[in-house]
């Protein structure tokens, strides 16, 4: 593989200005990496150069992470509506007509929104614990969201604040993952993230009262899946807090073909195993034609 150099730019898309990673040849196929929470496109920094040398890969921040700018909390709802809004007007001003996309946690149902919309620009899926199953979501660690979703009250709000600290952030990184791997996991990339989740608390708490409008999205991505079947590459942290493996192998319901890998590691699985996960999507990717 060659390196190719990662160039860091922004687009302005009227309320907010998107920040982006691209690589790669512009002529060249194209890759869309969606981050989850709580980081930013900063998760995909190893992996972008392993695809860059015949993949153009485009990388953004959503509004509310990482380097893009979009007004305050109050004068712009922090939704994942809107969030799809600002990627799918990203893809416009790109002019990208036809694409594979990563998805990874929150970056999932914003790339999920999308295949449903624009079907016939998809050329494939690689999820990396990014869910559109019920099944794939662990009751133990959400219980205190799905309260919230059913009483948003300000004591059940409240209950969520455990998940917004340093110690929250650090157990995101290391939950799941063998005691040989966690020298693998970069404490530059936890103190990122951490730095994101406190320039506003409030937004990312409407962030995780507002994720119940992906689940009451399911079955329409379901649908999507079922009737187009796109390539599907599900590569999943086994370890994961938050999206049980059962999560990965229920794409094989709507697409029996799609190619499952479980690693021995937590959520954020590019950390730990990021050369081996890069090979299955250069290996899938060349195989489906993309």
């Amino acid at each position: 593989m060659s390196v190719h150099a990662v160039r860091y730019k922004t687009v302005d898309l009227g309320e907010v200005e998107m920040f982006y990673r691209e690589a790669g040849d512009v002529a060249a196929p194209i890759v869309l990496l969606l981050h989850g929470f709580p980081t930013s496109s900063h998760m995909y920094r190893n992996l972008i150069p392993q695809l860059a040398d015949k993949y153009r890969i485009l990388a953004p921040d959503f509004p509310g992470f990482g380097y893009t700018k979009a007004p305050p909390r109050g004068a712009y709802a922090h939704t994942f509506g809107n969030i799809y809004k600002a990627v799918q007007s990203f893809i416009h001003a790109l002019g990208l007509e036809r694409f594979a996309m990563m998805v990874f946690d929150y970056g999932a149902p914003i790339g999920f929104r999308l295949a449903a919309a624009y079907p016939h620009r998809i050329s494939a899926i690689i999820t990396q614990n990014g869910n559109a199953y019920e099944e794939g979501l662990r009751e133990d660690t959400l219980r205190p969201m799905r309260a919230y979703w059913d009483h948003p009250t300000a004591a059940n709000r409240d209950a969520l604040r455990p998940f917004l600290t340093a110690e929250a952030t650090r157990s995101q990184y290391t939950h799941g993952v063998p005691k040989d791997k966690l020298e693998l996991v970069s404490p530059d990339a936890i103190a990122h993230d951490q730095t994101i989740i406190e320039r506003d608390l409030e937004l990312q708490l409407d962030l995780f009262g507002d994720y119940k409008s992906n689940v009451a999205l399911y079955s329409r991505w379901q649908e999507y899946l079922r009737t187009t079947k796109p390539p599907v590459l599900a590569v999943w942290g086994s370890g994961d807090p938050f999206f049980d493996p059962a999560g990965a192998y229920a794409f094989r319901r709507d697409v029996p073909d799609a190619e499952i890998h479980l690693f021995d590691t937590g959520h954020f699985a590019l950390e730990t195993d990021g050369a081996e996960i890069a090979a299955l999507i250069r290996d899938f990717l060349s195989r489906k034609a993309v």
